[in-house]
This record gives structure tokens, sequence and C-alpha cells, in this order.
């Protein structure tokens, strides 16, 4: 399913999907960075932001008429979504990030209740959680806050019934089918696995946000 429509007066929503595939993701992140290349080389369009299943894509009203826009976008899409290996041409691109967590204590003081709620010990939810790499399927909530997936089914658990009015920067929690870094002090609802010393969002750098969706991320405990 491709579907382009207006979004707004000066923006185009392309959908690739209506649920999380396994191919429809790199899909949008494909679309992502074929329109960020044409927006390099003079395209009309400003910075896309992608979601799990569609593209916001901005584009100047000025340069490019909303139907030459729309056919050109879908141009694109059409060419993604007929790519059969478009997540092995995006992967040169992609940036795999190993990041350091000390599990459990204080660092983690929901890893003993997830455990016995989904009745395994904290060793295993570790295991479970360091298992896998996961892919950034988009950055939102805050800034930096990367949404990863796909958690190991045996780690599946909703948000928290009491959602905390704290949660300190660099915890590394789950929530549902995803796990993530807090990139700051906030409030929030996830569960608190662990602790890191990486900062996903730092405005000292050239790019703040470490993540970029389709970025790949390894959890790894450490002492």
């Amino acid at each position: 399913m491709i579907e382009v429509r207006p979004f707004g007066d000066s923006a185009l929503q392309v959908t690739l999907g209506d649920v999380v595939h396994p191919e429809t993701l790199p899909r949008v992140h494909a679309l992502m960075r074929r329109v960020e290349a044409d927006r390099a080389a003079g395209g009309p369009w400003g910075a896309p932001v992608p979601g799990i299943t569609t593209l916001l894509v901005p584009f100047d009203a000025h340069a490019s008429a909303d139907e030459a826009a729309t056919d050109r976008l879908r141009r694109f899409a059409d060419a993604v979504a007929a790519d059969a290996v478009a997540a092995d041409t995006t992967q040169t691109q992609v940036t795999t990030h190993r990041i350091p967590v000390r599990y459990g204590g204080a660092d983690g003081p929901d890893l003993d209740a997830v455990a016995a709620r989904l009745g395994l010990t904290p060793e295993r939810v570790v295991e479970l959680h360091t298992s896998v790499c996961y892919t950034v399927y988009i950055l939102g909530f805050m800034p930096g806050f990367g949404y990863l997936g796909e958690l190991p089914e045996g780690l599946w658990l909703p948000r928290r019934d009491t959602p905390r009015t704290l949660v300190p920067a660099g915890s590394v929690a789950i929530a549902g089918r995803q796990t993530a870094v807090y990139p700051a002090s906030t409030p929030g609802g996830w569960h608190l696995l662990g602790h890191t010393e990486v900062r996903p969002w730092d405005i000292e750098r050239d790019s703040p946000s470490m993540l970029r969706p389709g970025d790949i991320v390894r959890f790894e405990p450490v002492g």
C-alpha cells in the first residue's frame, strides 16, 4: 500500500504500510535517504521526518506545485517499494552503536520487578535484552529519544501502571515491544533496567542526536 497525500499546504505524507512490518520500516528509511539525496541535489524538499510506516516530506511550494511534488515523490516511493532489497541498499549508510549498560540496583530499579512479572531471573532479562541488535525506528517524545525495536518476545511488557515523575538521563528502559535510552531527565512510564553514560543528545556535537532512524543499537552489560 502506497499513499501520498497533502499534509497542510507545504508538506506531503507518504504511507508505505499500515502495520509495523520487517519490510516496511527499511523502505521508509530508504525513501527518506532518497529524498535527502534529491534535496542535496537541489530538489524542492525540506528535511524528511520518518515514522514507523510513513514519511513526512515538507516541500517548497514556491519551487514546486503540489501536483508536481506529489508525482515526483510517488515515483520515489514506487521505486523503493518495488526494490526487493531496499533494506540492503541502505546498509552502507547505517551506523551501529554499542552502548554499555550497568543493569540492576540503583541503575535499574525495575529489573527485579520486571523479572518477577515475566517469570524470569534478572540475569535472564539482561541476557535477553543484550541478545539482539535493535533498529532505531523513529526519534520522538524528546530530542534524541530513539524508539528501538524489536525486543525479544520474552520481554514484551506494557508500560508501568504509574509513571515516574522523574526518570534520570541515561536510563535504559523497555515498554511494549521497544527499548530506549532516556537522553534527558524527564517524567516517564517505561521500566528501567539499567543506566548508561552514553549521551544520545548533546548540543555540543555537530550532530546533536547520536541516533538516526535506521541505525543499529547493541547494548552491552558492564560491571
